[in-house]
């Protein structure tokens, strides 16, 4: 199979590469969010972490975008 060759400006090229790295970026985001609410969970469940209701741990996630059942 032959490969087409493509061209492309480059202006636009430069604007892929932006959002390339912006979105790159957000998902790099997204993960290390979700490793820290695992963490924080983990810390509540073995009780190294004092003081929280059950209330306020459902207000962290809530705001992290997970939903509460």
């Amino acid at each position: 199979m032959e490969m087409e060759t493509l061209q492309v400006k480059r202006t636009d090229f430069g604007k892929i590469l932006e959002t390339a790295e912006v979105l790159i970026t957000e998902v790099e985001k997204a993960l290390s969010q979700e490793e820290i609410v695992k963490k924080r969970l983990a810390d509540v469940k073995e009780g190294r972490i004092e003081g929280k209701t059950e209330k306020e741990l459902d207000d962290y996630l809530k705001k992290r975008g997970f939903k509460i059942g």
